[in-house]
């Protein structure tokens, strides 16, 4: 169970996980079975033809729309909750199976939902560090062909997700190919090109939402 604001990188932590086990990756999303089948019975039936495959790492986004807390909530939300924690025990049951689940804000989840036998790990994935801030900034400038002080963007993007430092990078690579286009000589991105992108980009996780986020790790996190 992954957990953590917008942007974070929860379903590139999935994906990697199924590079690391060669494992097919199957993405199911609760909206989609929502609309074609009634939720619990679309839940039923994927999960059913899951179950003929030999491996597989199955991942549901947004789980918060299968799994809310069922306290206060109508029979119908009540029965899908239901339905996909039995659903959870019969994947269990069988090797060569991986549930990988993610949600913007695990407060909102039912408790049953995370009880141990169910998800063995619940994982907090935050706004990078400055390490982890570092490794990405590196790893856009080298792909961009860039020569850039890192430690300055690093610096002053912090607070950033992946997808926001990612957005920063595609934005000033862009504008670069515009301005070879234009002049017919070749710009390489340079330090000032980054900061006053990151200064005009909008952070995805607001202050106060990584204030809610640091308190959540202590409550729910287990790894």
């Amino acid at each position: 169970m992954l957990f953590g604001p917008p942007g974070t990188g929860k379903s590139t932590f999935a994906h990697a996980i199924a590079d690391r086990l060669g494992w097919p990756f199957l993405d199911l999303f609760p909206a989609r079975l929502a609309a074609e089948y009634g939720l619990a019975t679309g839940l039923n039936r994927r999960f059913d033809e899951i179950s003929q495959l030999d491996h597989a790492l199955v991942f549901i986004d947004e789980v918060e729309e299968a799994a809310g807390e069922r306290i206060g909530a109508d029979a119908t939300a009540v029965g899908i909750v239901n339905e996909l924690l039995k659903a959870i025990v019969r994947f269990r049951s069988r090797d060569g199976r991986l549930l990988v689940c993610a949600t913007n804000n695990v407060t909102t989840l039912d408790p049953a939902f995370l009880r141990h036998g169910r998800f063995d790990y619940v994982v907090p994935l935050g706004p990078p560090d400055q390490q982890a801030r570092a490794a990405l900034w590196e790893s856009f400038l080298t792909r961009a062909g860039a020569q850039a002080d890192v430690s300055a963007l690093v610096s002053a993007s912090e607070g950033f997700t992946p997808a926001d430092i990612g957005h920063a990078a595609r934005t000033v690579s862009q504008s670069a190919f515009e301005r070879t286009i234009d002049t017919g000589a070749r710009t390489r991105p340079a330090t000032d090109d980054y900061l006053d992108t990151i200064r005009s980009t909008h952070a995805t996780v607001s202050p106060a939402v990584a204030k809610e986020f640091a308190e959540q790790p202590e409550r729910f996190a287990r790894i």
